[in-house]
């Protein structure tokens, strides 16, 4: 078995990055391998639909046929893991424009085939300063349930609170969220593969 995380941040390996790995180790302890994709290392524009185009040739091939940035590799790999974690920072209350454009093209591509997403266990974490932690947490999982996926949740809103890379660690009851959040993915996915 195999996650996939997204890294919304505009900051590699900054404070989302940390609570995807978090949630990640928990599921290492459970034999699921992970892998995290960091998009500020990746090249991504807008669907073509969101610039005014008509394309939606997605629909008809099952998956993005806009090849001439790095989304398809990521949609690949979505397409063959078994479960997925996004994760935000929060920008002007909500999720990240990484993000925003990362899910805009996940949940167009993904119509063409409902079975990329569908009944897969995903996870929102969220990396938050001050405010707008709900709202981000909110997006991303009305997004999810949007295209049909099996929301893991925790014992209190998936979001952690720190300022400077690292200072998430400070969080306990944050950072305790996250080892939950993974651990109930790991008992999820158990469930579906067996």
């Amino acid at each position: 078995m195999k996650v996939i995380g997204i890294n919304g941040s505009s900051r590699k390996d900054g404070n989302t990055a940390i609570l995807i790995r978090t949630v990640f180790e928990e599921l290492h302890k459970n034999g699921i391998e992970t892998e995290l994709i960091q998009l500020p290392e990746v090249n991504m524009n807008p669907c073509k639909l969101c610039e005014g185009e008509t394309c939606l040739a997605c629909l008809e091939k099952g998956s993005c046929v806009f090849t001439k940035d790095d989304f398809h590799v990521i949609f690949d790999k979505i397409k063959e893991s078994d479960g997925l974690v996004l994760g935000s920072p929060v920008y002007g209350a909500d999720i990240s424009a990484k993000m925003k454009n990362f899910i805009d093209r996940l949940g167009i591509a993904s119509l063409g085939d409902a079975k990329v997403l569908q009944h897969k266990p995903g996870a929102a974490v969220s990396a938050v300063r001050r405010a707008g932690g709900m709202t981000a947490v909110d997006t991303l999982n009305h997004f999810m349930l949007f295209r049909e996926m099996l929301v893991v949740g925790s014992t209190y809103w998936n979001m952690v609170y720190g300022k400077d890379v690292g200072d998430v660690l400070n969080d306990d009851e944050g950072m305790a969220n996250m080892r939950n959040i993974g651990e109930n993915m790991a008992w999820l996915l158990k469930r579906l593969h067996v």
